[in-house]
Parts: structure tokens; sequence; C-alpha cells
């Protein structure tokens, strides 16, 4: 069975960053599209960003361009997501996730990804 765990997630004041990282030992990264996603209460799981295999492509959400940085450490099975100037609107259990696809591709659907974690809360206050 396979399991990703994140970790980094907390309690954040609003201009605040965090880092969240996410890791597993059965699962090998390289092989996989690398993705984060978000449930805010009451809201529907949403893409925050993903990188390809071959990490030479990332993709975001608008509502996290410019603040939020996903990268990945092939070489440490681990990938991370750099939140800068959070708002309370970024208030979500983020889940990190994996799944298949061309070296180039991000995929931004929850349908294309095959491996969750169990989420890590990160609440920010105004």
């Amino acid at each position: 069975q396979v399991h990703l765990v994140e970790s980094g997630g907390g309690l954040a004041r609003a201009g605040d960053s965090l880092t969240l990282s996410c890791t597993s030992s059965e699962l090998t990264f390289r092989d996989h599209v690398m993705a984060w996603f978000r449930q805010a209460p009451g809201k529907e799981h949403e893409f925050v960003s993903g990188i390809s295999r071959s990490n030479s492509r990332a993709n975001y959400a608008d509502s996290v361009k410019g603040r939020f940085t996903i990268s990945r450490d092939n070489a440490k099975n681990t990938v991370y997501l750099l939140m800068s100037a959070l708002n309370p609107e970024d208030t979500a259990v983020y889940y990190c996730a994996a799944g298949q696809a061309p070296a180039l591709s991000v995929k931004t659907q929850r349908r294309d990804y095959n491996y969750w974690g169990q989420g890590t809360q990160v609440t920010v206050s105004s």
C-alpha cells in the first residue's frame, strides 16, 4: 500500500509563509507527476499546483499564482509547496497527490491522480 505523507501545515497569520512537504517510502516520485490540492470547509477539492515528472513544468491555480511555489527533489523523493503571502482564503486541508502522466505534463484534475496523502491542515488568521 502506498502512503504519501504531508507535513508542514499549521497556524499562520496573514502575510506569513509556510512550506509543506510530501514524501513516501513506497512510491518513486520521479516516475509520477506530483500535485497539491486543497479543500476548504464546505468547498470542493481545488487544484493548487502541480509539477511535471521532468521537473521542468509547473502549473498553478490563479488564486495562488505568484504566491505559491512548487518544487520537487527526486533524490529525496519529496515535493514541496512554498506558500507565501498567506491570506485567510488559503485556509484548507492540503493534500499531496501523485499520478501517471507524460514527462512534460501537469494534470489538474483529481481523477488524474492515483495516490493521495491524508492531508495537512493550514489555518490562516487575519
